[in-house]
Formats: C-alpha cells, structure tokens, sequence
C-alpha cells in the first residue's frame, strides 16, 4: 500500500521523541511536523536525518482508512491509549 496523497496524518498525529531536523526535542502529539511541507510530504523522506521510527513506519488499510480524517482519528486515539501520560490513568 502507498501512502495517500496530501494525507499527512502519520506526520501529526503521533509524537516522536528522536530529533527532526528543525525540531531537536521531537515533535508533541497532535502538532504538524516542521518537515511536512504544503502539500504533507516529508521534506526529508529518504533522508539519514530522518527519524527511525518515521522510516519504519509503514501504510496500512488499519492506519490509513479511507481518509485523512479517519487516519487522523485512528492515529490520536491510538497515540492517546500508548502514551506514557494516559495509559496509568485508565487503570
């Protein structure tokens, strides 16, 4: 599967605590990455500055849906059930 065009919502939603090129801490949650550019592709896709975990990833129907929006949606929710801050509080 390729990923959709000017979806961009794999580069939003989830956090990302390696280095980006322009955001040295990583990226929040929720916050557009810098490297994201008009049209939501990754100005350094292919790049060795590229995160790790940003290469790994890989589209899916699950992660993808049928469009931004649900992928936007999917990827919040699933940010918000494995981050560190939220899952203790569900217990």
């Amino acid at each position: 599967m390729e990923c959709r065009e000017k979806c961009g919502a794999c580069c939003i939603a989830p956090s990302i605590s390696s280095p980006i090129p322009g955001m040295p801490k990583g990226k929040p949650a929720n916050v557009r990455c810098i490297q994201l550019d008009e049209e939501n592709r990754c100005k350094i896709f292919g790049s060795p500055d590229r995160p790790k975990v940003c290469g790994g990833l890989e589209p899916s129907e699950e992660m993808c849906k049928t469009c931004n929006k649900e992928a936007l949606e999917y990827l919040q929710e699933l940010e918000r059930l494995t981050s560190p801050d939220t899952s203790s509080k569900e217990e």
